[in-house]
């Protein structure tokens, strides 16, 4: 269990701020990365707490950068820097542990409850998606700048990582690929049954000779009765 930087008593099980003293943690990049902070404050906006984010580089193979909130731990990403982090952080997981998966989300905390946020880049209001199977983690993404996680989400996607989750995740959307691909399959033969049987002729009402059977044609067997009964002369 996590400490308190500032007056060392233990932290709540997933949560960055102090249950004593009410101050932050930086639970996040602590011990992951070394980064370094850049004394020019980004362009973008804290969406929690309306403030310039911080640039940081974490150093990931060269140059990573990535915004920060110094007041919430908040952090933004660009589109494909989170996975690529995450990726970076945690290897070698090669099975799914499910008691692990239930451990890490049963107490997880929401400090903000149901909240829509604005991006920090375009100020549009975010879509609230589910980072992924079991992780209990939802992110707020802009289709065209990013993803947000606030304080201790990073944290929580790392054990998320350790524990399988990525693996179960994929498991589930090849089980929906499946699924999915099936039901395709089934439409496809019913509209191709329906296709059929709309292609068959109704040859019922014709006679022998192609012309339309009227009520006053002979019965068909009376005109095979009456053909053989000819060509027996």
């Amino acid at each position: 269990m996590a400490n308190c930087s500032n007056c060392s008593a233990p932290l709540p099980p997933n949560s960055i701020q102090c249950a004593y003293c009410g101050s932050r943690n930086d639970t996040d990049l602590k011990g992951v990365h070394y980064y370094t902070t850049h004394e020019i404050e980004s362009e973008r906006i804290c969406p929690r707490c309306n403030l310039r984010l911080r640039t940081i580089d974490l150093k990931l193979d060269g140059r990573f950068l990535i915004e920060r909130c110094d007041e919430c731990l908040g952090l933004f990403f660009d589109p494909g820097e989170l996975e690529a982090l995450l990726e970076a952080t945690v290897s070698n997981v090669f099975a799914v542990n499910r008691n692990q998966l239930d451990n890490i989300n049963t107490t997880r905390p929401n400090d903000y409850g149901v909240s829509y946020i604005k991006c920090p880049i375009c100020s549009k209001i975010m879509n609230r998606v589910n980072f992924g199977t079991k992780s209990g983690v939802i992110a707020d993404r802009c289709k065209d700048h990013g993803i947000w996680l606030d304080g201790g989400e990073l944290r929580h996607l790392f054990e998320w990582m350790k524990a399988g989750g990525k693996l179960l995740h994929q498991e589930r959307q090849e089980q929906l690929k499946i699924a999915e691909e099936k039901e395709q399959e089934r439409e496809r033969r019913k509209k191709h049954a329906q296709s059929s049987d709309g292609d068959c002729l109704d040859y019922s009402g014709f006679n022998m000779y192609g012309s339309t059977l009227r009520n006053e044609d002979p019965d068909l067997f009376e005109m095979v009765k009456n053909a053989i009964s000819f060509f027996s002369k």
